[in-house]
């Protein structure tokens, strides 16, 4: 196999060969560069298999995530695989085919279309990858837990599961250099030199395709997360558009000035929020939320709420899943029932989890009231009935 050793030359039949004699010093380093591609295929293969078989595949990790979070985390990662042990067997069978002169860009070129069907989604969801993983790893101890000790396996080496999961990113990159690399090398006018650029103009545009991607999802979410946070007292103002995006956003302080008859005229400020655009300049006022939400943040420490105690608190029910985009939000499942400590003016409630007591703000939208007291006092406790029985058997096992 042509993935077993490091060098060309370092292989025992080329280097017993008298073949190699004849060739010239840029005809050995053309083979060099093409079978550093076959050999860095192989190694990436390795570490793909690691990442869906040892961790996407793990049944105690996919125990610790929801359907949606097991979809953004991973992606199209097994595609990815599969597509590279396709890629690879090709590669090999072109080499052992012909030791002396086997060729590479043709297969690069011939794979392209698979590359780009599973790259460019896989790339593009970079971002709701970022944003699962640091998520699950500030909310979520049972993943955090069961992610260590995959990590700690010796199967990967003391890598982490976001270096397997970035592996694909630099991959394409690095594909790209080694086709480069090549190219520099095959003879000026050779049909080789052809199927090089073929394959190198390939892969820079699937590149080229995969920014274009994840700069307009990136564009995207941050509209779709101003446009949640921005409520318009007059004409609603169609904020999200494919054709815009954010330039750059800050608070600035604005001054005015008021008088009264026969009175010094009196300096004031307020704070305004800017978001320039690509195509105008949208001013906005802080909302009631954003003032709680710093109260909340900057309070002392809240005693533990005695659960039996709050019968007259409002409780939700979620009723569309929602991922927190700030680190005081509160992370909901379709079903979740939480108890309502705060609500402001304009949709964001906060509130504790009675499943797990975890505190924090999330939309209104989300949620309904549950208005039965009869069934608000039932969960309550239940609530508190599971924690009694988690306080035990800490208890016990102390």
């Amino acid at each position: 196999m042509a993935s077993s050793g490091s060098l060309w030359q370092e292989i025992p039949v080329v280097r017993n060969s008298t073949v190699l004699l004849s060739m010239t010093h840029e005809d050995q380093k053309l083979q060099e560069v093409k079978f550093e591609l076959i050999v860095s295929e192989a190694s990436y293969l390795r570490s793909l298999n690691i990442a869906v078989d040892h961790f996407q595949l793990s049944t105690s990790l996919r125990a610790t995530l929801s359907n949606q979070e097991h979809q953004w985390l991973f992606s199209r990662l097994q595609d990815v695989r599969d597509v590279s042990a396709t890629f690879l067997s090709d590669l090999e069978e072109n080499f052992e085919n012909n030791i002396f002169s086997f060729q590479v860009c043709d297969v690069v070129l011939n794979h392209a279309p698979d590359f780009r069907r599973v790259y460019l989604p896989y790339v593009t969801n970079q971002t709701y990858q970022e944003r699962t993983f640091q998520s699950l790893m500030n909310s979520n101890s049972n993943f955090r837990e069961v992610l260590e000790k995959l990590e700690s396996d010796p199967v990967c080496q003391r890598l982490s599961l976001k270096s397997f999961l970035i592996l694909p990113f630099q991959r394409i990159t690095r594909l790209k250099l080694l086709l480069q690399n090549i190219l520099k090398r095959t003879q000026p006018g050779s049909s080789e030199e052809a199927e090089a650029t073929k394959a190198h103009h390939a892969l820079e545009q699937l590149i080229r395709d995969c920014n274009n991607n994840v700069q307009s999802m990136r564009r995207t979410e941050e509209l779709i997360y101003l446009s949640q946070k921005i409520e318009f007292e007059c004409k609603i103002f169609p904020l999200i558009s494919q054709s815009r995006w954010l330039v750059k956003s800050g608070e600035l302080t604005a001054l005015e000035f008021s008088a009264s008859p026969g009175l010094r005229r009196k300096l004031n400020t307020r704070p305004v929020h800017l978001h320039l655009f690509n195509d105008c300049l949208l001013l906005s006022r802080p909302r009631e939320s954003e003032k709680l939400r710093w109260i909340s943040a900057l309070a002392m420490p809240r005693e533990e709420l005695d659960l039996l105690e709050c019968y007259n608190s409002p409780q939700v029910q979620c009723l569309r899943a929602y991922k927190p985009r700030e680190n005081d939000e509160l992370a909901l499942e379709k079903a979740d029932v939480v108890m309502v400590t705060q609500q402001s003016s304009d949709g964001w409630l906060e509130g504790v989890r009675l499943s797990d007591g975890e505190r924090g703000w999330f939309p209104v939208q989300q949620v309904e009231f549950i208005s039965n007291p009869e069934v608000r006092a039932q969960n309550l406790k239940e609530a508190h009935r599971v924690k009694t029985a988690k306080l035990q058997l800490v208890e016990q096992q102390a």
